[in-house]
């Protein structure tokens, strides 16, 4: 049986950046293809060694294993996983207990849950199931959070076109972890702007899944430094890889939504450092 590897991105700094080309920096901070029909996907980051992806059961199971790069006889023995559906609703099977996903339900796995399945609901072929996965010193309970059950946050304004609706589900006084804080953000009709001012938090790395984009629509990305600013034009159901030290905003041809989370020092949410319109460059 030919054994199975995850992909890795090496981490960076900013002086890398004005260097880059933009296929470079396609190459090392996007994930085009998170979601394979009948495959689980990964991407193993060196920043805060988080791993992230995507599973799509259509219509079969599909089975979370140990990976040679997580040294692990399972994918939990070490981690915690924060998972978000983000197609038709499915199922997941954590050692036996059955969870069952809508879309925007989010679900937390602890350390040392071994065996993880993913199913799609009776008469349902759609589910797409987003992973977000960190290391763990300790293991706290499985949890299920669906769509307004979480502590929602009603930010920004329809002149600003950055009205938004946040949903924090795995969050320091929500479904407790170790280190991941995940969520997911629905922008309002008429809004494009996921987050302005820009910010940073270099205590934390953050990744996007950009989903809901509508067809022929796309979102650009900023990310780099406040004063050597770069930006990704991405798609529906691609991630973004954000460093500590990387701002993160974007804007949408049209609006959208986005799974954002974290890990790293500490789980304040709050905790940023924003950097003003005035000041990028």
């Amino acid at each position: 049986m030919t054994e199975t590897h995850i992909p890795q991105r090496y981490a960076t700094n900013p002086a890398q950046i004005p260097g880059m080309t933009t296929q470079q920096l396609r190459d090392t901070y996007l994930i085009e293809q998170v979601f394979v029909p009948g495959e689980i996907t990964l991407v193993y980051t060196h920043h805060d060694r988080i791993v992230l992806g995507g599973a799509v059961p259509a219509g079969d199971e599909l089975v979370l294993t140990g990976y040679p790069e997580i040294r692990s006889e399972y994918f939990l023995e070490h981690r915690e996983i924060g998972i978000v559906n983000v197609g038709d609703t499915g199922a997941v099977i954590a050692d036996g207990e059955t969870f069952e996903l809508v879309k925007g339900a989010c679900l937390y796995l602890g350390r040392g849950v071994e065996d993880v399945r993913f199913l799609d609901a009776d008469g349902s072929d759609g589910a797409k199931f987003y992973l977000f996965s960190a290391p763990a010193h300790t293991s706290y309970p499985s949890a299920l959070v669906r769509p307004g059950e979480g502590n929602v946050r009603e930010l920004g304004d329809q002149l600003t076109s950055n009205r938004r609706t946040l949903n924090q589900y795995i969050h320091e006084n929500g479904v407790k972890s170790c280190q991941i804080v995940m969520g997911v953000t629905e922008l309002h009709p008429g809004s494009m702007w996921n987050t302005m001012p820009a910010h940073t938090h270099d205590r934390r790395t953050e990744c996007y899944l950009y989903f809901d984009v509508p067809e022929g629509a796309r979102v650009i990305h900023l990310l780099g430094e406040r004063d050597e600013t770069r930006h990704l034009v991405v798609a529906d159901r691609q991630a973004i890889i954000s460093p500590s030290w990387s701002l993160h905003s974007g804007v949408g041809t049209a609006a959208y939504s986005f799974v954002w989370a974290m890990a790293g020092e500490n789980q304040a949410f709050d905790d940023m450092d924003a950097a003003a319109v005035t000041d990028l460059k």
